[in-house]
């Protein structure tokens, strides 16, 4: 039976050392646990006071999956190579499913739910980074009509760059 997120309880920005617990444990089970990124706590802390969202979905009170909005800035935009007003685009931040609840869609029904929050909130464009292996998050957008822009090397290794104009 497919698990659908709506079905889910969610919380938005709830304890971090939790959300932090939970990334581990999907870390431990990933082939490639470097393409996740590691938010130290206080880099989550911020990010939230600065009214960025964190969002875990929940069944009967076990972590199910999570997804984050980040405000994009102009110097990310401009990282990016695009030409669109950063104050009016959110980057999707890291998204995952617990290794129990894969294969069930969560990842493109948690992308289409931050799809309605930007729409709903007046944002324009929605970028978001992918290692180029990461078939599966690759499909997710690309079913979600993001398109490929642009492939860039950070920090946490080569990216490929998606953006969707909403």
């Amino acid at each position: 039976k497919m698990i659908r997120l709506e079905a889910l309880e969610r919380k938005e920005n709830f304890e971090i050392d939790k959300y932090i617990e939970f990334r581990e444990k999907v870390k431990k089970n990933m082939e490639h646990p470097e393409w996740l990124g590691d938010f130290t706590k206080e880099d989550l802390e911020k990010l939230i006071e600065d009214g960025n969202k964190i969002y875990v979905f929940y069944k009967d009170d076990i972590e199910v999956c999570s997804t984050m909005i980040i405000k994009a800035s102009e110097k990310d935009i401009l990282k990016f190579g695009l030409d669109i007003d950063y104050k009016k685009t959110m980057d999707y931040g890291p998204t995952f499913v617990s290794d129990e609840y894969r294969g069930n869609n969560l990842q493109l029904q948690m992308t289409k739910y931050l799809d309605n929050y930007l729409v709903e909130n007046g944002y324009k464009y929605a970028v978001t980074t992918i290692h180029p292996d990461n078939i599966f998050s690759i499909r997710n957008v690309l079913k979600d009509d993001f398109k490929k822009v642009g492939s860039k090397e950070f920090k946490r290794g080569p990216r490929e760059i998606y953006f969707k104009s909403f």
